[in-house]
C-alpha cells in the first residue's frame, strides 16, 4: 500500500474522531432541530447544551469537555505534523492556524473550561466549538477527496503496471 494512501486513511480517521470529540455535545432534541430547521447549523454542542438546558451540573460538564481537550489539540496536532513530515502544504497550511491557537491556548493554561466561569463562557465556548467543528468538516471534505484520488490514482497505476508486464 502507498505510503500516501495510509497517510490519507490516518487522516480520514483522524478527521473523524475530531469531529465526534468536538460534537460530543449536541444534546440530542437540540441537534435533530438543527438538523431539521438549520442543516447548515447542526453542530449544537451536547455538553454545553445540556448545561444551557440546565440537563447537567456545571461539574460534569467541565468535566467532560475537559476530558477530550488534551486529545483533541494531540490528534489535531499530530495530523498537521503528518502533513508536513509528508510535505502535503495545502493541509498543513490549512491546518496550521487552528494548531498554533491550540498551542497558544495550552501555554496561557487557558484550554480548560473552569467550572466557576463556565455560565459566563458558555455563549462564547458555544461560538468557538461550532466554528471549530466547521473547520472540522471542511477539513473532512478535503481528506475524503484526496483519499479517494490517491486510492483511484493507485489502481489506475497499478492497471498500467499490469498491462505494460503483460505486453512485454
Amino acid at each position: 500500500m502507498s505510503v500516501e494512501l495510509i497517510l490519507w486513511l490516518f487522516s480520514f480517521v483522524s478527521v473523524m474522531v475530531l469531529i465526534g470529540l468536538t460534537a460530543y455535545q449536541a444534546s440530542l432534541t437540540t441537534l435533530l432541530h438543527l438538523l431539521i430547521v438549520h442543516p447548515v447549523t447542526a453542530s449544537a454542542l451536547i455538553c454545553l447544551s445540556d448545561l444551557e438546558y440546565d440537563y447537567i451540573n456545571p461539574y460534569d460538564s467541565s468535566s467532560r469537555i475537559n476530558a477530550v481537550v488534551l486529545i483533541e489539540y494531540s490528534l489535531q496536532g499530530a495530523l498537521c505534523a503528518s502533513f508536513l513530515l509528508t510535505l502535503h502544504w495545502f493541509p498543513f497550511l490549512v491546518m496550521t492556524p487552528v494548531t498554533y491557537y491550540h498551542v497558544k491556548l495550552y501555554l496561557a493554561r487557558k484550554h480548560l473550561v473552569d467550572v466557576t466561569e463556565i455560565f459566563r463562557q458558555l455563549s462564547d465556548e458555544k461560538k468557538y466549538r461550532m466554528i471549530k467543528l466547521a473547520f472540522y468538516f471542511c477539513l473532512f471534505i478535503i481528506t475524503i477527496y484526496r483519499l479517494v484520488m490517491t486510492a483511484v490514482m493507485l489502481f489506475i497505476d497499478e492497471d498500467i503496471n499490469l498491462a505494460e508486464t503483460r505486453s512485454i
